[in-house]
C-alpha cells in the first residue's frame, strides 16, 4: 500500500524475486542458443535468437497463467503471485523482441513497410498449412502491450479495478492465438515431435488446473439457505483457523468471516485493489492482509487504517452455539459492525425460532 506512486514499489522480496527471474532467462537464453547451435549448426544466430525469445516467451506465460489456479489450489504457491505483473512485463518484452526480430528479418529488407508486408506478404487466410500465422502474433503481441502498459496501480485505480480485471483477462485471448501462431508456423516445418509434445503438456496443464481451480470455486459458491430471521448459517466457530478466515457464499457473494481473538467478523472477498481473495490471507498487525499484494482492512469495518482510504463492504454476524451466521446483505464499504463474541456456553437454538418447552 502506498500513499503516491512509484514507477516501481521496490522491497527485498521483489528484488530476490526479479533476480531470480533475471538469472533464469538468462541461463534459459544461454542454454537454448548453445542447445540450438549444436543441433542447427545451419541456423544464423538472428534465428536462433528469435526462437529462443520467442520460446522464452511463451513459456513465462505458461508459468503466468499456471500462477493463478495453482494459489487458489493451495496457498504455499502465493509468494509467487506476489510479483506476478512484473512477471508479465517481462513476457512481452520478451514477446515484443522476438516479434521486432522476426518482423526485421522477414519484412525489413524489402520495398514495403514492414507492417504492411506483414499482412500482404500471405494472403492465404483460407489455407490452414499456409495461414499467415505472423499476423496471429501480432495481434497476441498487441494485447500483450495493451496489458503491459497498464500493469502500473494508477491505470487500476483510474480505470476502476472492475474495467482492469477485464481488460486483463484478455491474457486468455492473447494465449489462444499465440497457441494459433505456434501451430501454425513453427509446427508446421518442425520433424521432431518434441516440440508438439511440449506445447500440447503446457496447454493440458493450463486447461487442467483452472477446472480444477473452477470446481473448488463452485464448491465454495454454493448459497445456503437462511434461518427465518434472515442470517443463514455458513460454518462452525472451530473451523475457522486463528487470524484466518472461512470464505463463503451468501446472497451470490463471497463472504471471508475471519476469526481473532474470541472475536468474529465478516466482510467482503474481494480486495479494493485487484479484486485478491481477502479469505485467503489472515489477520497481521489487526488488519485483514490480502495475500495478493499486502492491502490491509479493519476487520470490524472493512476500512483500510490511516492514512489509507481503501474500503470494503461489511457483514452482521451471529454465533449460536458453535455455528456461524453472517447476514447476506452487505453494509456500506467501511461501515463498522460490532464483532461477535465468540462464548461456548452459548445455548444451541436456530436464530429467530423459538425452542418449544
Amino acid at each position: 500500500m502506498s500513499l503516491g506512486y512509484q514507477a516501481i514499489g521496490w522491497n527485498r522480496t521483489k528484488r530476490i524475486y526479479d533476480t531470480v527471474l533475471v538469472a533464469g532467462l538468462v541461463l534459459y537464453l544461454v542454454v537454448f542458443l548453445g542447445i540450438g547451435s549444436l543441433v542447427h549448426p545451419n541456423a544464423t544466430a538472428e534465428t536462433l535468437l528469435i526462437r529462443a525469445l520467442g520460446t522464452a516467451a511463451l513459456l513465462l506465460l505458461h508459468v503466468i497463467l499456471c500462477i493463478g489456479p495453482l494459489c487458489r489450489l493451495d496457498r504455499r504457491f502465493l509468494p509467487l503471485l506476489y510479483n506476478r505483473r512484473h512477471l508479465g512485463v517481462t513476457m512481452f518484452v520478451l514477446a515484443s523482441a522476438h516479434g521486432t526480430f522476426s518482423i526485421f528479418q522477414f519484412h525489413a529488407l524489402g520495398n514495403l513497410n514492414p507492417l504492411v508486408s506483414l499482412f500482404v506478404s500471405n494472403k492465404s487466410y483460407t489455407s490452414l498449412a499456409d495461414f499467415p500465422f505472423q499476423a496471429l502474433g501480432f495481434f497476441a503481441l498487441l494485447i500483450l502491450f495493451l496489458m503491459a502498459a497498464t500493469s502500473h496501480d494508477f491505470w487500476l485505480h483510474n480505470l476502476t479495478a472492475p474495467v482492469w480485471k477485464r481488460l486483463h483477462m484478455l491474457v486468455y485471448v492473447a494465449y489462444g492465438l499465440l497457441i494459433a501462431h505456434v501451430t501454425l508456423g513453427a509446427l508446421q516445418s518442425e520433424a521432431s515431435p518434441l516440440l508438439v509434445a511440449v506445447l500440447a503438456a503446457g496447454l493440458t496443464t493450463v486447461t487442467a488446473l483452472h477446472l480444477a481451480s473452477a470446481a473448488v470455486e463452485r464448491r465454495n459458491d454454493r448459497d445456503r439457505a437462511a434461518a427465518s430471521n434472515g442470517y443463514i448459517p455458513v460454518c462452525n466457530v472451530d473451523s475457522i483457523p486463528e487470524k484466518r478466515a472461512c470464505v463463503v457464499s451468501c446472497g451470490g457473494e463471497r463472504v471471508a468471516v475471519f476469526k481473532y481473538g474470541g472475536r468474529i467478523s465478516a466482510v467482503s472477498n474481494v480486495c479494493q485493489h485487484q479484486n485478491g481473495p481477502l479469505g485467503e490471507g489472515k489477520i497481521i498487525d489487526g488488519c485483514i492482509t490480502c495475500p495478493w499484494h499486502g492491502y490491509q482492512y479493519l476487520p470490524d469495518s472493512g476500512a483500510s487504517p490511516p492514512p489509507f482510504t481503501e474500503k470494503v463492504p461489511t457483514f452482521k454476524t451471529l454465533i449460536v452455539g458453535n455455528q456461524v451466521f453472517v447476514h447476506p446483505s452487505p453494509l456500506p464499504p467501511g461501515t463498522r459492525v460490532e464483532p461477535t463474541m465468540i462464548q461456548r456456553e452459548t445455548p444451541i437454538h436456530e436464530p429467530g425460532v423459538t425452542k418449544n418447552a
